[in-house]
């Protein structure tokens, strides 16, 4: 059900913005290194902090260095975020997820595993992640030979995959009841650990010097993690008594990461609608940290003047 959703995301990736973003990389990397080595660190620190159980700890750390969520595709475009950049982050870190995952649960987890004596099933997890990349490469792949095709299976699968997805948590939640006599502490990194992925990630993205509208785009990419990936991977890879203790934080993050996301949606709306509606001739391109060279042509005007390119609102 997870794959139904993921192929119909790759439907919605082009190739040709794909190779775009590959060769002007820079925003995907300032994406990618808050969501796999700023989550991660993030995570331990909470963890560490709040002193919790092994298995919770661990739980927390899967949750951290999880990939992109959907959700996130889904906020960046109601904050008038990079739609494109934001796609590819999500296909992006999905496969780099394969390394990554394991790669930060070895560096992290070391000290729970052997308290708590918890094995991690590297293989395992490994096997579902790619059994989630092979369906993005997939829908990219449909998208690029049948692009109207590749419309009507991101419509229908993603409605029909998303009402599968909510059955399967309801049902997971209703069968490991014991998993909702959460500690106090858990409940307070679920809350906080979103809002401060998106903080965060706007805030570097901001000192790294990325226009406003990737600025939101990748705050939007690190707090938004995969909650369904997390979910799959801990049912698919713990036995039923840790998972009483881990299954409560992927819900409990879950629930925030939207009802924070939707918070931000709320504030950045009621900006747009009162600020930028009084300042109709000020666009973002104007408002960005970075200006793109533009090269001077041969067929420049001999007067001395260099024709510029437009902005958004003159255009």
């Amino acid at each position: 059900m997870l794959g139904m959703v993921v192929f119909s995301l790759g439907c919605t990736v082009e190739a040709s913005k794909l190779c775009f973003h590959l060769r002007q990389p820079w925003g995907v990397l300032v994406g990618l290194f808050c969501q796999f080595a700023l989550m991660p660190l993030t995570a331990y620190l909470l963890a560490t902090g709040f002193s919790v159980q092994p298995a919770q700890a661990v739980a927390i750390i899967i949750m951290g260095s999880c990939p992109g969520g959907v959700i996130s595709n889904i906020i960046t475009y109601w904050m008038d975020g990079d739609m494109d950049l934001s796609i590819v982050m999500t296909s992006c870190s999905t496969v780099l997820g394969l390394g990554m995952m394991p790669l930060c649960l070895y560096v992290y987890t070391h000290g729970w595993v052997e308290a708590g004596h918890i094995t991690i099933p590297y293989l395992n997890m490994g096997l579902t992640l790619l059994t989630l990349v092979t369906p993005v490469a997939c829908g990219v792949y449909v998208n690029y030979k049948w692009p109207e095709t590749a419309k009507t299976i991101l419509k229908v699968g993603s409605v029909v995959g998303g009402l599968l997805l909510l059955v399967v948590g309801i049902a997971s939640a209703l069968l490991y009841k014991g998993s909702w006599h959460a500690d106090t502490s858990i409940l307070i990194i679920g809350s906080v650990f979103p809002l401060i992925g998106y903080s965060a990630g706007f805030i570097i993205a901001v000192i790294l010097r990325q226009p406003w509208q990737r600025c939101r785009t990748i705050a939007m990419e690190t707090g938004a993690q995969n909650v369904q990936i997390c979910s799959t991977v801990l049912q698919l890879s713990f036995p039923p008594e840790q998972l009483l203790l881990m299954f409560t934080f992927p819900l409990i993050y879950g629930t925030f990461q939207l009802l924070n996301g939707l918070l931000l949606v709320s504030v950045y709306q009621i900006y747009k609608r009162t600020y930028l509606r009084r300042k109709p001739d000020v666009s973002e391109t104007n408002m960005a940290f970075e200006i793109d060279p533009q090269p001077v042509s041969s067929s420049t005007p001999n007067n001395g003047s260099i024709l510029t390119p437009k902005s958004k609102s003159s255009s």
